[in-house]
Order: structure tokens, then sequence, then C-alpha cells
């Protein structure tokens, strides 16, 4: 049965308020949580961007949830202090904890000082930095010199069971690249045909492990809500991939995304006040071969939508 998870976003909700969410989440019954890794938000609107690694390990505390969270070594973040921070974590709370290692932003990585580099370099480097951490979760000293350097490093403090490192992949090329060296994959809600592509391009090129989907959703109590909090909120995240990964700043996004109407975020959130249509489109969405759906409604207050979701959504959706 496909897992149905809660999207914690740090780049709109304060890790207080945050915290809450997860835990109430858990409460109306949420199988797992992932969260976001950002230094930015996307918009001056959203305003926040609590640290997750901090946050993840309040959450897994506070709650018996499985949790993921998607990260960028290479740059912001060396590669051993990412297998240190996902080594500890997977230790204290055994198979509670995946991490997703992405190419990143350079929203969150210009703040370095060093230059942006094309896709193609950070996609190399990525692969680079998760062989490094994935030797380290298996014990080993390691050395390295590439795009990252090492110098015998080593965990002194690992999980018996080492986290699963799941590859996010928006295209159908990333997602064929990313088949060996990936436990899984995670992609964002687009195009029924395009994520069969996607999938069919991870599986057939070898790719093992669950294949995880991230759908932005707002839902309101009238339509003319929804559709508002998702364009106040998420605007800014309709454009592709590469202005998506290029851009510097919140006011970068903020400036590109002043012609984007309400109607057009309807191309990126799944908008709509009847929970029925939501479930409708989250049915579909299973039916694609997802193991896991995490929810992410793009709207600041959550509660709400976690309430109805739980009453409405969720058990439909278990016993389909």
């Amino acid at each position: 049965m496909t897992v149905i998870g809660f999207h914690a976003s740090h780049e709109q909700i304060h890790p207080r308020q945050l915290l809450a969410d997860v835990q109430l989440a858990e409460e109306v019954g949420f199988g797992a949580a992932m969260c976001s890794d950002h230094l930015e938000p996307w918009s001056e609107r959203q305003g926040q961007s609590g640290f997750a690694w901090s946050w993840l390990g309040a959450a897994l505390a506070t709650t018996g949830l499985r949790f993921g969270v998607v990260n960028a070594p290479g740059q912001r973040y060396h590669p051993v202090v990412v297998a240190q921070a996902a080594a500890t974590l997977a230790a204290m709370f055994p198979d509670r904890f995946w991490v997703a290692l992405g190419s990143g932003e350079n929203a969150n990585e210009h703040v370095t000082g060093d230059a942006w580099p094309r896709k193609a370099v950070r996609q190399q480097r990525l692969e680079e930095c998760v062989e490094v951490i994935r030797r380290l979760l298996d014990g080993d000293q390691v050395s390295h010199d590439g795009l990252v350097t090492v110098d015998r490093a080593q965990l002194w403090t690992r999980p018996e069971t080492p986290p699963p490192l799941i590859a996010p992949a928006l295209s159908v090329e990333t997602a064929r690249r990313s088949a060996a060296w990936a436990d899984g994959l995670i992609t964002i809600n687009a195009a029924p045909d395009h994520l069969r592509d996607v999938l069919a391009a991870y599986r057939e090129a070898g790719g093992r492990g669950p294949a995880i989907l991230q759908a932005h959703l707002s839902w309101a109590p009238s339509e003319e809500e929804a559709l508002a909090i998702a364009h106040d909120q998420w605007r800014t995240n309709t454009f592709p991939s590469p202005v998506m990964a290029d851009l510097a700043t919140p006011a970068h996004f903020d400036a590109v995304a002043e012609a984007v109407r309400p109607e057009d975020v309807r191309e990126s959130v799944l908008v709509s006040a009847d929970p029925a249509r939501h479930t409708a489109w989250l049915h579909e969405l299973v039916g694609l071969g997802f193991d896991e759906v995490y929810l992410h409604h793009v709207g600041v207050t959550q509660r709400p939508f976690l309430e109805t979701f739980g009453e409405h959504v969720l058990p439909v959706l278990a016993g389909s």
C-alpha cells in the first residue's frame, strides 16, 4: 500500500510551528514526513529558512514517523558533514530516516562565494559526493581529490543500517543517470505522461528502491481562497528547472514571477476546494506506480488542511 506522507516546508513556516504541524500530521493519519533543506526561501513573502537538520532531530524524537530530507552536498555542505549528520540521525532513529541528494540550487549555494557550476559539472560533483558519503556510511576512511576534496575522513558513529540515499530527478535524463547510484527516486507532481517516463527511465536503467512523489497542492474552504493561497505562496515555483536552479535570491524569484497569473499556478499546484477532487488527483498519481506520496499544502497555515485531509482524503486513499 502506498504511504501518504506530509511535506514540511522550511521555506514557509517557522520551525517551531512546523514541528507542531508534523505532530498533528501524525495524529490525523499521515504515515511519514519529509522536509526541504533551504538557506533561502523561494520568495520574500514566504520568509523562513529554518535549519533542517536541527529540526529533524526534534521531529524524529517527538513523533513515530519516518522522515526524509532533500539535501545538496558539494558546495554549501561538504559531503563529510552530510554523511555525519545522516549517520547520526540514522543511528539514533533506526530505519526511520532517508536523505535525497541533489545537485542543488544557486539560491542556497551562492553564499559560499564560489562560482555556480553549469548543470553537467554539478551532476558530476554530486556523484562524487554520493560516493564519498556512501563509503563513509560503510565505515571506510575516505580521501578524495576531484570536484570535492576529502582528506582521511572517517565516521566513528554509524548506524547498523545506512540510511537510503535517494535521487531527486525532474527529468528523464537525470532519472536514468541516477539509477547507477540511488536507493530510490523522488520527483514532483507533473503531467502523468512525464511522470511515467521518469519512472520508466529510472527502472529501465536498473534503478532500485522506492519511487517517491512530492505533490504540491492547495486546499481551502473556497476555490477562490485555494487559488489565492497557491498564487501568493507558490507562483515563484512555476518555472522550468534551469530557471529554478540558477536564480540567486528570493528577490530574483519574486521579480521573474511578477507576471504569473493565478490560473498559471494550476500547472504546478493541484488547486481545489473539494477534498474529493484532491483524492481523485492523488489516486491517479498513486496509480502511476509511486510507493510514497508526500503532500505539500503550499499555504502557511497547515491545521485546516491536515484536519480536512485526515478526515476526508487519507481514509479513501488507504482503502483504494
